[in-house]
């Protein structure tokens, strides 16, 4: 039930990740993405006695992902919606529908990492650890499907959701200098996922009247 509570902001990045790509590939894109994160996920469990010392993982992610609002509202040229998904582009010398699937893996490993730590102080049972983890992926996917049909339908969400992403990035680093000791203030964990699903319906409400269809005189859109 905490792994798919805490999947909220991981599958708002994952569904904005997939959007440059045609509405085909997108779900695939995913399904590839899914295979690799069940894969990383049992591997973190296992080395979870690890994971804090390589914490700075979280910091490279919370980098990413601040990132990606700041060309979100800055990097559109004059004239242009940046509403409107940018078609997804050749990374690392991929296709850019593998270029895609490989951010949604690496950014599936910052989320791990994040997850996995929030399990290991749960439980000490692997079993039970890796088993939260995997239904973890799958509900952050179901979640990402409901997603891209909202966004699909009501593109002003975007706006929303970059700013759920910079907000996950803030809350990494919080993370990440709580867990060196330079700072003794958590995030609660209730309070994170609160802060995202008020963003979430002030987005959905403005969404809802800006792409709402323009009736005409004749009760037609």
């Amino acid at each position: 039930m905490l792994e798919a509570l805490l999947s909220a902001d991981n599958a708002m990045v994952l569904a904005i990740l997939v959007l440059g790509l045609p509405r085909t590939e997108q779900r695939k894109a995913l399904r590839y993405g899914i295979v690799g994160a069940f894969t990383f996920r049992i591997a973190a469990t296992l080395l979870a006695v690890y994971l804090k010392d390589i914490q700075f993982v979280l910091l490279i992610g919370a980098a990413y992902l601040l990132w990606l609002p700041f060309q979100h509202f800055t990097g559109h040229t004059e004239g242009t919606d940046r509403r409107a998904p940018r078609p997804a582009t050749s990374w690392l010398g991929l296709s850019p529908f593998w270029s895609t699937v490989a951010k949604v893996e690496l950014t599936d490993i910052v989320f791990a990492i994040d997850s996995i730590l929030v399990a290991v102080a749960l439980s000490d049972k692997t079993w039970v650890i890796v088993t939260g983890g995997l239904l973890g992926v799958i509900a952050m996917r179901a979640v990402i499907g409901q997603l891209l049909a909202l966004v699909t339908r009501y593109p002003t969400l975007v706006d929303g959701a970059f700013v759920i992403i910079g907000w996950v990035a803030i809350k990494l680093i919080f993370e990440f200098l709580h867990s060196a000791g330079w700072v003794h203030f958590e995030i609660p964990k209730w309070l994170s996922l609160g802060l995202i699903v008020a963003i979430f319906a002030v987005s959905m409400f403005l969404a809802r009247r800006r792409d709402a269809p323009t009736v005409g005189p004749s009760g037609s859109a």
